[in-house]
């Protein structure tokens, strides 16, 4: 779910290789159309394609949603949205690649551990979300000394953030994490109106939760975002959807882009893919 010229490459690698039907989401981009309209949006067709899946040839039990990065955000609150509704059929799995999953804690060991790392560095993340709600990017240093949660959201949402969840061979951070001392109250109250599972799905109810499909999620060791895709792993399991990981010990994010790219060549790359038409010939 992802802009479409940008992503041709990927989705017709998918196609080719699953012999699948593969529709492209042209979203709306930020920050000329503000949140939530890319949402909205990628619900929209979402609910117009699990009406009419025959229209077009295909099952409407075998839909399949995916998206990477910002996408797999949007591909995350689709598939919870549409989980709730009892008018539709249900995916049969959602497929999320290296995806932003949540804007509580921008603290966590891989954000530390690879604050500087390419393609995407810790501070583009934030100011590329508070582009996304039209908020003042320079808020972009509070938010990351953790200013914009609250004592009553740092409680709720602890037991889903904390590093205790992560695989032991991730919890290692290469930076001191910030703690900090005072609320911006004013600041947290408006970040609490907008910060729901539609921008953190990794903070949705349990009830949420387990209506969701089987999941693939993958993630890379060299990206801010892995422990995003870990911990909202691990809050699937506990809820008893079953979860295919794939780890690239040596990913960065966007890895999956560079399919036959030109120029450049990663083992990490075929990696990725094959993992995905695996997990897709598999269902």
């Amino acid at each position: 779910m992802d802009k479409a010229a940008t992503y041709e490459k990927v989705s017709r690698c998918f196609a080719n290789e699953t012999d699948s039907v593969v529709f492209t989401v042209e979203y709306s981009l930020g920050p000329e159309h503000p949140y939530p309209l890319q949402f909205q949006q990628c619900l929209n067709v979402t609910v117009h394609l699990l009406e009419h899946a025959k229209d077009y040839g295909v099952d409407p039990a075998r839909v399949i949603l995916c998206g990477d990065s910002f996408g797999g955000l949007l591909t995350a609150a689709t598939c919870q949205a549409v989980g709730q509704r009892r008018d539709l059929p249900k995916p049969r799995a959602q497929i999320l690649l290296y995806a932003f999953l949540q804007m509580g804690d921008f603290n966590l060991p891989s954000y530390m551990q690879n604050r500087t790392v390419p393609l995407l560095f810790r501070k583009q993340v934030l100011k590329f979300g508070l582009q996304y709600l039209r908020m003042s990017v320079p808020l972009t240093d509070l938010i990351l000394k953790g200013f914009h949660v609250s004592k009553d959201m740092k409680v709720k949402h602890q037991k889903w953030l904390s590093v205790d969840n992560l695989p032991e061979e991730f919890r290692k951070r290469e930076a001191k994490a910030v703690t900090p001392k005072l609320p911006c109250r004013d600041f947290y109250e408006v970040f609490e109106m907008v910060a729901g599972p539609k921008l953190s799905p990794l903070f949705a109810d349990d009830e949420i939760i387990r209506q969701l499909p089987e999941t693939f999620i993958l993630t890379c060791q060299y990206d801010v975002l892995r422990d995003d895709g870990i911990l909202y792993k691990k809050r699937l399991e506990e809820n008893g959807i079953p979860v295919s990981w794939c780890h690239l010990v040596d990913g960065f994010h966007a890895a999956l882009f560079l399919v036959n790219d030109y120029f450049f060549h990663f083992p990490c790359t075929k990696t990725g893919l094959d993992c995905v038409v695996n997990f897709i010939r598999g269902l």
